[in-house]
């Protein structure tokens, strides 16, 4: 068992369309959950109570009225009922194959990521009662859906307990989620790719929640002030960990170290080092280039895990 949390948009127009279909998947899991809605958005309170879903208004908020990740974490917690927990956002759709991650997780303390596919889906999914409602949508995956890039990341489960300490970033613009990554690597706790075995839908949206970055900008979450609050946040570029630092990734047949795919990839980025010259920032892929291969180390010396699940 384990504790899903969320903090969901107004639920108006697409929006309460999306954030529907995803809740209500999670809820469909063939695994006990507890889930617990945060925020005190247009619709919550009301969808939450309809669904028999525990809900808590109280967020803490910046000046401009965005939730804090620290503050969101910390409250998920100290509430959640069970040892696994799991931050997702409200547009995703959950299948049945999330209860290979959570088992993992219940198996070997770590944290689990992975990469998204982003699907067009613009009406209700039937899913309290079309028993095949899940066949269907892979079937509209298949046909129509794309594996995001190694940027999209939007769940991460992890034991209660491990973040105690998150800066006070803007959820929902850009550096906080790379944070967490590194902060689970520094601590020793092995971070898994679970791309290969879960699959998980972001229906697709607009950005015009974020009022403080450039209209029409096609990276909102990155421009703006809050995007450069959060940046300055994380500290610079030897802390924006993403999933080519994970340390393991999850397949059909168990659980697998990344060094093999990691030596490719070291070979990838030194040939790209003088290509990288001409734009004037090679000061920054070299820092980056060390610090993947500090924490590579480690891996080797102290996180590679044997047991296979």
């Amino acid at each position: 068992m384990f504790t899903i949390f969320a903090l969901p948009k107004p639920f108006r127009g697409l929006n309460e369309i999306i954030q529907t279909n995803a809740i209500q998947s999670w809820k469909k899991l063939n695994i006990p959950c507890e889930i617990i809605l945060f925020g005190d958005e247009e619709g919550t309170a009301e969808f939450a109570e309809a669904c028999g879903i525990r809900h808590v208004p109280e967020i803490a908020r910046n000046e401009y009225g965005t939730p804090l990740v620290h503050a969101l974490f910390k409250a998920a917690q100290e509430m959640a009922q069970y040892g696994v927990i799991c931050y997702i956002n409200s547009d995703i759709i959950l299948t049945g194959d999330f209860f290979k991650a959570i088992k993992l997780a219940n198996e070997l303390p770590s944290l689990i990521i992975g990469r998204r596919w982003d699907l067009d889906i613009t009406d209700y999914l039937n899913i309290d009662e079309d028993p095949d409602w899940e066949k269907q949508l892979h079937h509209h995956l298949n046909e129509e859906g794309t594996l995001h890039g190694l940027t999209g990341i939007d769940y991460f489960i992890f034991p209660k307990g491990t973040y105690r300490d998150i800066p006070p970033f803007a959820i929902g613009r850009t550096a906080w989620d790379n944070w967490l990554i590194y902060k689970a690597r520094s601590s020793g706790l092995p971070v898994i790719d679970a791309t290969h075995v879960v699959t998980i839908v972001h229906q697709n949206h607009d950005f015009n929640h974020i009022n403080t970055a450039p209209a029409g900008s096609p990276q909102l979450r990155r421009k703006g002030i809050e995007g450069e609050y959060n940046r300055k946040l994380l500290g610079g570029v030897r802390y924006g960990f993403g999933l080519l630092d994970a340390t393991h990734f999850l397949t059909p047949t168990g659980l697998k170290s990344t060094i093999p795919r990691d030596i490719k990839y070291l070979f990838y980025r030194v040939l790209r080092l003088p290509e990288m010259h001409h734009r004037m920032i090679p000061l920054a892929q070299l820092v980056k280039l060390l610090r993947w291969l500090y924490f590579r180390a480690i891996s080797v010396k102290k996180l590679l895990v044997r047991k296979k699940y």
